[in-house]
């Protein structure tokens, strides 16, 4: 008997029927003879609306009642999914993250989870029930607080559960049939990736790919957690995103490792771009300006000096980060003005990032050449470059980008020649 912690996203468990599919998958998953330990999201739009009634009563809600509010989603979910269940004729308990032993620190609205005690669960499956999980939720170790875990949060939470429960595999189901080469939104003709390595899943994640978040990535990588992303929409394999490749045997007997020179096209439109302007360019003037940045507690992407100017010594410095995180970024750099010494902040909002992500690329010789080629066949401009071994990402327009990630995806070769890929929700969660 294996253990199989299953995660169902906010359109998976959008209305009524949504629920009584998904209690039949899980169902399906319990009669073949393993242990089930399901988390589920709020249902559809249901987070989204609670934040704005939150908002419509107070503009800026203390973070501990709004991490009180938003948690009703899940319960919501959780008791519903177990009552569908036990239609069925099977028993079901739900748990929310506190009583499932999902501990964070005290940080609200984004808590970090710190450690997994799932003795409840455990004992439930042991007994002969289903678990159901309320995701994106903990409880701080300090406080005791109810505390939320932010974008993602029901993903990492899935496999957090699935490394403190020691279980075989962690499926995420979404609205899409897997991974894909680009968002299927965005390129119709997308082709759904089977196999994924760690890293590569973590550029794409951190680039913009919705499929998976960087931090549920990272978990899994850390404790080494395959995780199959599926759609709880069709019972089409999905991909599998683990350390070690798939291996497939052809019809000749032929062992062959999947693993493609370029994984993907991920593309983000949610950042902004901050420009220093002025900057003297001697020692510690980055560092002063990051310095604030970290002490306002903002995330930043990617980073850009220009040369500095022979007659005056000054030079600019580019970053991009969240739109969200814009005007606190803004304020906090025009409070330490003086001490920093630049002459002027510039901010755009209406930019895109376009990244082409492989292993394969570092021994691949062109790839640039190409990826830039067909940015300028496409007239997209660039602003902003950054690399690693295995990703080339540039800013762009924001209206250039659904047709630069076009461009990119077809001069790799990655177009499928099959039918369009499957979108059966609306998010992308």
């Amino acid at each position: 008997m294996g253990l199989v912690v299953q995660k169902y996203g906010g359109s998976s468990v959008a209305d009524a029927e949504g629920i009584k599919r998904v209690a039949k998958r899980i169902v399906e998953a319990k009669q073949n003879g393993n242990q089930v330990v399901a988390v589920v999201s709020a249902m559809g739009d249901t987070t989204d609306e609670l934040i704005d009634l939150a908002e419509q009563v107070s503009p800026m809600p203390a973070g501990r009642e709004l991490d009180m509010l938003l948690t009703a989603g899940e319960r919501i979910s959780m008791a519903l999914l177990a009552m569908a269940i036990k239609k069925l004729g099977h028993e079901a308990q739900s748990f929310t993250g506190s009583q499932a032993g999902v501990i964070t620190d005290s940080v609200h609205n984004k808590a970090r989870i710190i450690d997994v005690t799932p003795g409840r669960i455990k004992t439930s499956v042991d007994e002969g029930n289903i678990a159901i999980v309320a995701g994106f939720q903990g409880v701080s170790q300090d406080t005791k607080d109810i505390t939320t875990l932010g974008r993602g949060g029901s993903d990492t939470t899935a496999v957090a559960l699935a490394a403190a429960l020691d279980a075989d595999v962690c499926e995420i189901y979404t609205d899409v049939d897997g991974v894909f080469t680009a968002d299927p939104r965005v390129v119709k003709k997308a082709r759904k990736i089977d196999w994924i390595s760690f890293e590569d899943m973590l550029e794409l994640a951190a680039s913009g790919s919705k499929v998976l978040l960087h931090r549920c990535v990272e978990y899994a990588r850390r404790y080494n957690i395959p995780i199959h992303v599926r759609s709880s929409f069709s019972g089409l394999q999905g991909t599998w995103v683990s350390s070690e490749p798939v291996v497939r045997t052809t019809q000749q007997g032929e062992k062959q490792v999947e693993q493609a020179l370029i994984s993907g096209v991920a593309h983000d439109t949610s950042e902004a771009k901050v420009t220093v302007v002025g900057v003297p360019d001697k020692p510690g003037e980055a560092a002063s300006i990051f310095r604030t940045i970290a002490d306002a507690e903002i995330n930043i992407d990617m980073v850009v000096q220009n040369v500095s100017a022979a007659s005056t010594g000054l030079t600019d410095i580019s970053f991009t980060l969240p739109k969200t995180e814009g005007r606190k970024a803004i304020d906090a750099l025009e409070k330490n003005k003086s001490g920093i010494g630049f002459d002027s902040l510039r901010y755009d909002d209406q930019i895109g990032k376009i990244s082409l992500v492989g292993a394969g690329m570092k021994t691949n010789p062109g790839v640039t050449a190409d990826f830039f080629t067909a940015l300028s066949d496409a007239g997209v401009n660039i602003e902003l470059i950054s690399t690693s071994e295995i990703r080339i990402s540039v800013v762009t327009r924001a209206d250039d980008v659904p047709e630069a990630v076009r461009a990119v995806h077809s001069a790799f070769g990655l177009d499928s020649d099959s039918d369009e890929a499957v979108v059966y929700g609306g998010t992308g969660r």
